[in-house]
């Protein structure tokens, strides 16, 4: 006769009511969840470089309203692997986004604003988010995430209309950083547009829609010839009192004549 008084239960360490489930532990102690990332030697590791990468975002502010715009490319290092990325984004109508770095990270933030998108809409109160707004709640949840030492890798231009009628454009990167001026831009744009930028601004108006159009052209023609993360195709997100969309993709008008002339390389 089979003697089963020493065989082990058959479902041991299985689910209890109202606990977690312990299959692979040999004791029945209830554990508490944890992150899926493996522990290293010092805890649990979080991401500390950027994969795929976006690079420059170049905000203007004009008259009526303000333009976003950035190049289609998301680099995997410094291969050109994606190349048809849509970097601004409408989030209502009322705000645009621009986002530059991680774009992994980008795509994250993305999805929360878009879920208070729809709690906005559930509210059905009339009340949409307006841009200032937009840039201080970021504020707050990159700060956050710094805080954690866990941060989203990306650097945002946020721009719209308020609600009586003045455009607004700012700046929020990683640490929870922000500022705003007519124009704000990210990565090598800071230091390759901006200048170009300043030196045409009107002392005692804004720009016109026409001046700020031809600013952004010339702007993407110069991070395309200089940012070697940039290809020659952009779109632009145009924001005004009557509605936000974005547009393109366009294309820069290069030239590499003056390539011949080019010697000691």
């Amino acid at each position: 006769i089979m003697n089963n008084c020493f065989a082990p239960p058959m479902w041991q360490n299985g689910p209890a009511p109202g606990q977690f489930y312990n299959f692979m532990a040999g004791n029945t102690e209830t554990q508490l969840p944890r992150e899926l990332t493996t522990a290293g030697p010092f805890g649990t590791k979080h991401s500390t470089a950027a994969i795929t990468t976006g690079s420059s975002v170049l905000g203007i502010r004009f008259d009526g309203g303000v333009l976003v715009a950035a190049d289609t490319l998301v680099s995997y290092g410094s291969l050109a692997r994606y190349q048809n990325i849509d970097r601004v984004f409408k989030i209502n109508d009322k705000i645009l986004l621009g986002g530059g770095g991680d774009f992994a990270d980008i795509q994250s933030i993305k999805r929360s604003i878009d879920q208070k998108m729809i709690e906005d809409q559930c509210c059905d109160d009339g009340v949409i988010m307006k841009p200032k707004a937009l840039a201080s709640w970021m504020t707050r949840v990159l700060y956050n995430r710094r805080s954690r030492m866990n941060p989203l890798y990306i650097d945002v231009v946020v721009g719209g209309v308020e609600e009586n009628g003045t455009p607004f454009l700012g700046n929020v990167d990683l640490r929870g950083r922000a500022y705003d001026d007519y124009v704000v831009a990210t990565g090598f744009a800071r230091h390759l547009a901006l200048p170009l930028v300043r030196e045409r601004k009107p002392k005692d108006r804004e720009f016109t829609f026409e001046e700020a159009t031809n600013l952004i052209r010339e702007c993407m023609k110069v991070l395309y010839y200089r940012d070697t993360r940039s290809i020659p195709q952009y779109t632009v997100g145009i924001c005004t009192s009557g509605g936000c969309n974005v547009k393109g993709p366009f294309k820069v008008e290069e030239n590499w004549t003056f390539a011949e002339t080019v010697r000691g390389y």
